[in-house]
């Protein structure tokens, strides 16, 4: 699948002066693209997917001592405006709702915006 590690979150525009641009691949509010009623807009951004628990083992350098690091299974790398609140999507998730009216005006039958 192209853009595996990639999500999309969609979010109202009233909070777009939140987003770390330095954080997502857009690189400043006049590059979001916003929805038909210009209430809702989303940020992409790459994330890492831990899909178990990693555990390493390793010997402290200073100490000589055994040290052990787990990363738990689970999704890094999203945003600071990343909240469970708004909806995340994955690639071939945001192209359909891209597609939507909500979206994207469409189109009558002479090729002119309805």
């Amino acid at each position: 699948m192209a853009f595996e590690n990639r999500r999309y979150l969609v979010i109202p525009t009233s909070i777009t002066g939140s987003i770390d641009f330095s954080q997502v691949l857009e690189t400043s509010a006049d590059t979001l693209r916003l929805s038909v009623d210009e209430t809702k807009t989303f940020v992409k951004y790459e994330v890492t997917v831990v899909e178990q628990d990693i555990t390493e083992t390793y010997t402290d350098l200073e100490t000589g001592e055994t040290q052990i690091h787990t990363t738990p299974a689970g999704i890094y790398g999203r945003p600071s405006i990343y909240s469970a609140e708004y909806q995340e999507y994955t690639h071939p998730e945001i192209l359909a709702l891209l597609s939507t009216e909500e979206w994207t005006i469409p189109f009558d039958e002479s090729g002119s915006m309805a």
